[in-house]
């Protein structure tokens, strides 16, 4: 008995696009938090040379408030910056600290800060109060706004793709389309329907859908390199190829991403061209 392949596609990859996106994304929230850093280091050095000791409160709360801003800006660009281009799932660790890296920085930007205002022993106990007390809510919040509750992953966009895939293909609602994964969704589907027409012939009018293409390297999983798929075994550029064969999605799961150039002479040569 043979086991059958699950029917998925290659991974889900960032676009040029999202890619682009998600750097830009990623070095404007850094900069948001290298501003909410530099205020927190301003104001602590004004507060070990005893500038809020019996006054300037307005000023520490501005300080407060500043690193507040900065620090949820820089999360809520980091996370957009994630739903563009996700991390995978397969390193638990990197996953974790690059999904919940805003919630990270905002305690870096408050807690030193916070610590010092707690500990002061020459403020004004009232404003030391109202300062510490400030800085508490507005440091559980920015935290709150930079931790990642749901972040996406390579995976799940890889599972919403071949979703999205096999709507298209069947010609139902598209449920699992989201943006994010429409289009490389669309790129399978329009693959599928090309070699669909591509090997109609009188035995099988209503086309295949069976491609050929090189077996990875060394019994692997997956190809190292992207490969090209073809419409039957007997073409020339197998020639003396180990050779898998499967459906279109398949192709994918084993990174042959691309439909023949040579669609023409490949008909031709698998027999599915036309008679006459």
């Amino acid at each position: 008995m043979t086991d059958k392949k699950p029917d998925v596609t290659k991974d889900w990859q960032a676009s040029q696009g999202q890619q682009s996106s998600a750097s830009r994304l990623r070095l404007f929230a850094w900069l948001s938090w290298i501003v909410a850093i530099g205020a927190e280091i301003v104001a602590v050095y004004f507060l070990l040379h005893h500038k809020f000791d019996n006054g300037n409160l307005p000023l520490l709360v501005g300080f407060l408030i500043g690193i507040a801003v900065f620090a949820i800006a820089g999360s809520l660009m980091w996370k957009a910056a994630y739903r563009n281009d996700p991390a995978s799932r397969e390193n638990g660790a990197s996953f974790f600290a690059k999904n919940q890296l805003g919630a990270i920085m905002t305690v870096i930007a408050f807690l030193p800060l916070l610590v010092l205002i707690l500990m002061d022993k020459d403020m004004d106990p009232k404003n030391k109060q109202i300062a510490g007390g400030i800085g508490a809510v507005l440091a559980v919040i920015a935290t709150l706004l930079g931790v990642n509750f749901k972040p996406p992953s390579v995976e799940q966009y890889t599972q919403d793709m071949n979703a999205c895939a096999t709507q298209i293909k069947a010609g139902q609602p598209t449920t699992a389309c989201s943006p994010e994964v429409a289009s490389q969704a669309q790129d399978i589907a329009r693959d599928s329907s090309a070699i669909t027409d591509a090997t109609k012939s009188a035995q099988n009018p209503n086309g295949l859908d069976v491609v050929y293409w090189i077996a990875p390297e060394n019994g692997a999983a997956k190809a190292s390199e992207p490969h090209v798929f073809h419409l039957c075994e007997a073409v020339s550029p197998l020639k003396d190829k180990t050779i898998n064969h499967g459906s279109v999605t398949q192709a994918y799961a084993e990174n042959a991403i691309r439909i023949t150039k040579q669609i023409d002479m490949e008909r031709k040569q698998c027999g599915f061209a036309p008679a006459g």
